[in-house]
């Protein structure tokens, strides 16, 4: 059986994968481990617990809560709100665990539980290790005045709001911006805090149900954001995922500002103003060429990490760097969060759009992405892929054809069979010529018998 925590908490079907079991054992052994490392600090222990707005999240939500409370856990409920504002009112109401349910951009059967330390902090891999080393063990329960006690947060929404507000002071006024809210956990906060900073909104798919969140909305599907940015003449759309914790936008013209021009965005503006630490972005090795070919242009260093945003935070919090981020939109301002914050990147997106007068096309024009081609080759050993001759040989064959005008990586999954190869180039074409060659290696050489 593989890890049972992913690059982002627990996550699969809800009632079958994740189950109310598996969400109370896995409160319980949280709170076991982290008061066997002296998080607690000897006194009675806190817990911040939010959820993503879907119908499985009730039950789970009241799994994990039983699970903290009977081990000895008092629980703050801040009910449906962005896993940012969870892990931000984990550390602003000084709590010990926090805990979000929710499986983000994923379709609505999946749920999952994310664990966050004191100050808001995703937890290190042996932490998670060692929770799922203790699920399930016989334990001494709590009696009497020591079991834990149940309370709802009824500012938790105001005080998240007020804390987004706080990290700019750049009107919005004048701006036309179409919100996005894949019918998740960013409904009500994405577009109030966009309209209390000045702008005027249009707000889609923001009516969550329990049951459509991220269906064939938000992030993951563009195409009713770029109608309505068309359709309402807006400067901009913002795109969110279930839990919010990612921002892609569209401009004007309708045509895609990812993450990689987002985080450009953000650098070069704080650069000039000297705000970005080391003078350094953080971003994953998916960053297109063309992203790092910008920030070179802009004298500023990129830092490159594996996939996923735990490993974007880990290099940042390293070396202390304040900026970082991924092409899926999760970015990562660590002055203001700990985590990656859609909201938080749309306000300070749409910020630099009114400060420096120009529109969001001009902005997202300083990075021109390479063509970039990904294929999933199923059916591999991709523990093999570091030892093979012949994929290497491959690689070797293809970086010549290339000759520095663009890059090849191969990169095995962490969850399945799969070894994800992904080649850009200066066309679309030869990206695809040589991520095709490329596939055909790796396929014959590493075919699982």
């Amino acid at each position: 059986m593989g890890r049972l925590f992913g690059t982002d908490g627990v996550r699969g079907l809800a009632n079958r994968d994740v189950t109310a079991e598996l969400a109370l054992d896995l409160a319980v052994a949280a709170a076991h481990v982290l008061g066997d490392i002296g998080a607690f600090e000897g006194h009675r222990p806190t817990a911040v617990v939010g959820r993503d707005g879907r119908a499985s999240g009730e039950f789970l939500e009241a799994a994990v809560v039983a699970g903290l409370a009977s081990a000895g856990v008092d629980v703050v409920l801040v009910g449906v709100l962005p896993t940012p504002g969870v892990a931000f009112l984990t550390d602003a109401l000084d709590a010990e665990i926090g805990v979000m349910l929710s499986a983000s951009h994923n379709p609505m059967p999946d749920n999952g539980i994310k664990f966050f330390s004191r100050g808001g902090n995703k937890l290190d891999d042996a932490i998670e290790d060692a929770i799922e080393q203790r699920l399930r063990e016989p334990w001494d329960r709590p009696t009497g005045a020591d079991v834990g006690r149940v309370r709802l947060e009824p500012t938790a929404t105001a005080q998240y709001v007020a804390h987004l507000l706080s990290t700019t002071d750049q009107s919005l006024a004048g701006l036309r911006v179409v919100v996005d809210c894949a019918n998740g956990a960013a409904s009500g906060i994405g577009p109030e805090v966009l309209r209390r900073a000045g702008a005027e909104v249009i707000a889609i798919h923001a009516s969550p149900d329990g049951i459509n969140i991220n269906e064939g909305c938000g992030s993951t599907h563009m195409a009713d954001l770029t109608h309505a940015v068309m359709e309402h003449k807006a400067h901009a759309g913002i795109a969110h995922d279930g839990d919010a914790d990612r921002c892609l936008a569209v401009d004007g013209n309708g045509v895609l500002v990812d993450g990689d021009h987002i985080l450009a965005i953000l650098a070069t503006a704080m650069s000039q103003s000297g705000a970005l630490a080391g003078n350094t972005v953080v971003a994953t090795v998916m960053a297109n060429l063309g992203f790092k070919i910008a920030m070179q242009a802009e004298g500023i260093n990129v830092v490159e990490t594996g996939v996923g945003d735990r490993y974007v935070l880990e290099a940042m919090r390293a070396d202390a760097y304040v900026l970082g981020g991924e092409q899926s939109g999760h970015v990562v301002m660590s002055e203001y969060a700990t985590t990656g914050d859609g909201v938080l990147t749309a306000l300070h997106l749409l910020a630099e759009v009114a400060r420096s007068g120009r529109s969001l096309a001009d902005l997202a024009n300083a990075v021109t992405k390479l063509p970039q081609v990904l294929i999933n080759v199923k059916g591999v050993d991709r523990r093999a892929l570091s030892t093979s001759a012949e994929v290497a040989d491959a690689v070797s064959r293809a970086q010549a054809l290339l000759d520095g005008t663009g890059r090849v990586l191969l990169r095995p999954s962490g969850t399945e069979p799969v070894i994800r190869v992904m080649v850009e180039a200066p066309t679309q074409e030869l990206a695809a010529e040589v991520a095709a060659d490329l596939a055909a290696v790796v396929s014959a050489s590493l075919a699982i018998d």
